[in-house]
């Protein structure tokens, strides 16, 4: 039986489903707010596969929120700018990062970040993670939800008042909540390849973030670290197996990449072969379960907006429950956590992502393309209009306070 909504409910206990950056930053939040949580992780290990490494200024905000942005800050770095080129390097536009603003974008790739995030969580308060725990199946009544998980000792039951999926692109929650092939939204018929890898892009005189635009050898360079390491993310043909990728990585390389390296020339990290996709949940809420972050919605990387929308998710799911512990709502302000991240994702996350894909492989209308440089030229000379813009990814946020007042109009509090 299902929850019914508009009841005040208890914010005791908490189990996260999923231990990725979404889910432990969650955990910290709540934890620090006094609420037990208990994180649960089908794998024995943080995740170590190159994924995103930049955190734009909403995202930073949370991070501060959670307490760990100094570490963060310790640890990273602050890209200086963004730009555009030619496969020859030649420059078409570009925009400097701003630094007079509250909180300036970040740097610092996620395993790296999952690691600080993770001891944040376990000295949070009343918390505990659970390693080997593979959820196989849910369940909820009034009062408690529930999911059945594997362990090496074998399969047991937890219980909380709620249930969040923070467990990503292939959330067991999900599928349990909608179905195993309910993911509405479409998969790009592009493949892209993320790499890490040590190469001095500088000498090319590359900035530290860097879209190179082509129909066939698209690809980004961004510095991630301060030892030099750099995010290369490149496109492929379509339809090749995992090993068939990987084997074709020293070509693509020598073929895309500035100064044309072979495999002495650089040292590569990691690289791992991933699908673009472009989807988001019927729903993020059914009665005592919840989904954020990839386990809710999904876009490509070009321009940071998954892990960023994931981060936006946290700060709104998180108030929510702060409103709801303190009875300053029922709990249909988990309705409407749902219904306005739904809407972030249709009017910001999935368009934006979109372009900002369709810009660096040239499928987007040349007007548009043109339209982008030239305003990204007037950013040059439009110190304020510079600004807005570097504060821009603060449209993902959302301020909760508006549907709180009215539960406290309508006598919940």
């Amino acid at each position: 039986m299902i929850a019914k909504t508009g009841k005040q409910t208890q914010v005791n206990k908490i189990i996260i489903v999923g231990a990725g950056p979404s889910g432990l930053l969650l955990g910290i939040l709540l934890a620090k707010q006094g609420v037990k949580v208990q994180l649960v992780e089908a794998a024995d290990d943080l995740d170590k596969n190159p994924r995103a490494a930049h955190y734009a200024p909403s995202a930073v905000y949370e991070l501060n929120r959670a307490g760990v942005l100094e570490d963060v800050k310790r640890d990273g770095i602050h890209p200086d700018s963004v730009c555009w080129r030619h496969p020859d390097g030649t420059l078409i536009a570009g925009i400097k990062s701003r630094f007079d603003i509250e909180f300036p974008m970040v740097c610092l790739p996620l395993d790296q970040l999952d690691v600080l995030l993770l001891k944040h969580f376990l000295a949070a308060g009343d918390t505990e993670i659970l390693w080997k725990h593979k959820v196989v199946s849910i369940d909820q009544d009034e009062n408690e939800a529930r999911v059945e998980v594997e362990t090496p000792e074998g399969k047991k039951t937890l219980g909380a008042d709620y249930i969040i999926g923070c467990d990503g692109a292939n959330s067991q929650i999900r599928r349990s909540l909608f179905g195993d092939l309910n993911y509405p939204g479409e998969t790009l018929q592009s493949q892209i390849i993320a790499t890490n890898v040590y190469y001095d892009f500088k000498k090319f005189g590359y900035w530290d973030s860097n879209f190179i635009i082509d129909k066939n050898d698209w690809y980004m360079a961004a510095r991630i670290t301060n030892d030099g390491l750099w995010r290369v993310t490149y496109g492929d043909e379509w339809g090749l197996s995992n090993e068939e990728y990987l084997a074709r990585q020293p070509a693509r390389y020598e073929k895309i990449l500035p100064g044309n390296p072979k495999p002495g020339d650089y040292k590569l990290v990691s690289a791992s072969p991933y699908k673009l996709h472009q989807r988001c949940a019927d729903s993020f809420r059914v009665g005592r379960f919840l989904l954020a972050a990839d386990a809710a919605h999904l876009c490509n990387p070009f321009g940071g907006l998954g892990l960023t929308g994931g981060i936006a998710d946290v700060g709104s799911l998180f108030d929510a429950f702060v409103a709801l512990k303190e009875g300053k709502t029922d709990d249909s302000i988990l309705d409407k956590y749902s219904e306005v991240r739904q809407e972030k994702w249709r009017k910001i996350i999935d368009p934006m992502s979109r372009a900002n894909f369709a810009r660096v492989c040239l499928a987007e209308p040349e007007k548009d393309r043109n339209d982008f440089i030239a305003f990204c030229k007037k950013m040059e000379e439009d110190d304020e209009l510079a600004k807005r813009m570097a504060e821009g990814t603060n449209a993902l946020r959302e301020d909760f306070h508006e549907y709180l007042t009215a539960g406290i109009q309508a006598g919940v509090a």
